[in-house]
């Protein structure tokens, strides 16, 4: 998986199709699918604060099958709190479908990020 930043700096996310996430009926699994749209948030909100975030909440609707696809995951910023921020995300795969939506609300902690 690689991390990019577009020119909105949103975080991007690109997940190359790999068979040992499939489940039992031979594709990519939705715990796989939930950690990118969680990543995809998390990373997005994470670069507009110098503090660290946490996941407080996190939602997501499962739209199409993988299809043994690769993956792209990016993020939306909705809204920078002092203490909350939320953001939307989406899968795509490299055919262009949509495969997920999610939604996610990050509590900003007084932790400053060092280094």
């Amino acid at each position: 998986m690689s991390l990019k930043f577009n020119e909105k700096g949103e975080a991007v996310f690109q997940m190359p199709y790999n068979s040992q996430f499939d489940h039992g009926l031979g594709d990519t699994h939705g715990g796989v699918l939930a950690t990118l749209l969680d990543n995809a948030g998390w990373f997005t909100v994470a670069a507009h604060y110098g503090r660290w975030v946490l996941t407080a909440d996190l939602n997501m609707k499962l739209l199409e099958p993988v299809q043994k696809n690769n993956l792209v995951a990016s993020g939306h910023l909705v809204r920078a709190g002092k203490t909350l921020a939320v953001a939307t995300m989406e899968v795509t795969a490299e055919d262009g479908r949509l495969i997920a939506i999610g939604s996610g609300t990050f509590s900003v902690t007084p932790q400053v990020i060092e280094g």
